[in-house]
């Protein structure tokens, strides 16, 4: 039994666009441990996106296997695959999905509410989070009355707050400022000393080269480059 969080064996994704057939990559094979902290770099088109939906289980590969956990899950039934979502993974889009009609806090308490946690153990774990994330102040203003760094922190915090073991994230800091992108990137960083899994795309070179290494793609193959440059 080995000790991988993920892995991918042979992932191959093409598609079929005015009946030509378009492989974004092929043969795609890696290890993710927990504590690893990977950015996924490449130009736009080239696959990033595609690649986290895949780990997230919200596509399926074209061919190829995905384990997490050493379970593969390509054959799971959907309500399967929802439950390993909510137990394992969280996942923090470039838009943040945040619930419009809901405060930073009770956007932060989704996860929580969904696992069935009381309602007082969850308001005194978002607070704490807040308060990690520097957000305390804002708890009760809705997603419109944030900045793009304020809200990007809510979508961490709601990651953190699941306490799942693989985080994913695609372009959290594209539409951010340079300071906000590293706070946001400090964030990572305190993800991955609490043991857990983050896999980021990204096109910022500098964040990616934090990174304990990257898994870039390029002309359909994803090449393993060491990163901390």
């Amino acid at each position: 039994m080995n000790n991988y969080l993920l892995e991918t064996k042979n992932i191959s994704k093409s598609f079929v666009s005015a009946n030509k057939k378009i492989s974004l990559f092929n043969d795609v094979n890696f290890k993710i441990k927990k504590g690893d902290l990977i950015a996924v770099t490449g130009p736009s088109g080239s696959g990033k996106s595609t690649l986290l939906h895949i780990l997230a289980l919200l596509e399926q590969p074209t061919s190829g296997k995905l384990l997490i956990s050493n379970e593969e899950v390509g054959k799971f039934k959907e309500n399967q695959k929802d439950n390993i979502r909510k137990k394992s993974i969280s996942i923090i889009f470039q838009n943040n999905n945040l619930l419009n009609d809901f405060t930073a806090i009770e956007n932060i308490l989704m996860p929580l509410y969904i696992k069935g946690t009381d309602h007082i153990t969850a308001t005194i774990k978002a607070k704490n989070i807040l308060k990690d994330v520097k957000l305390s102040e804002r708890a009760n203003h809705f997603p419109s009355d944030l900045s793009g760094g304020e809200q990007q922190r809510v979508a961490i915090a709601r990651a953190l707050i699941s306490n799942t073991e693989l985080v994913l994230a695609d372009e959290p800091t594209g539409n951010l400022d340079h300071k906000t992108s590293l706070d946001i990137f400090s964030y990572f960083q305190k993800l991955k000393r609490k043991n857990k899994a983050i896999i980021f795309a990204t096109h910022n070179r500098e964040l990616a080269n934090k990174a304990d290494y990257n898994l870039r793609i390029q002309n359909s193959k994803i090449i393993k480059v060491n990163g901390k440059r």
